[in-house]
């Protein structure tokens, strides 16, 4: 289920859904949010196992610029 598209916090503009791209080896996906603090992994850089994770969808104001995240959904 999509969530409604908030206004902005700081002005009441209306937001536009974007996203923020996350580099990966040889391409980009979406980012991320994942609980807790990273930990270093050895094989992948940072340990994600057993973290629960949320897409990151994020917004832009169009009146004052300002961006906002949220963590509605599980990756892809």
């Amino acid at each position: 289920m999509k969530q409604p598209i908030p206004v902005c916090v700081q002005c009441g503009g209306d937001l536009e859904e974007g996203f923020l791209r996350d580099a990966t080896y040889g391409g980009s996906v979406p980012a991320s949010w994942v609980e807790g603090e990273p930990e270093r992994s050895f094989w992948t850089g940072t340990k994600l196992s057993g973290k629960v994770q949320y897409q990151v969808q994020a917004y832009r104001c169009v009146k004052c610029g300002r961006i906002e995240l949220y963590g509605h959904h599980p990756p892809r």
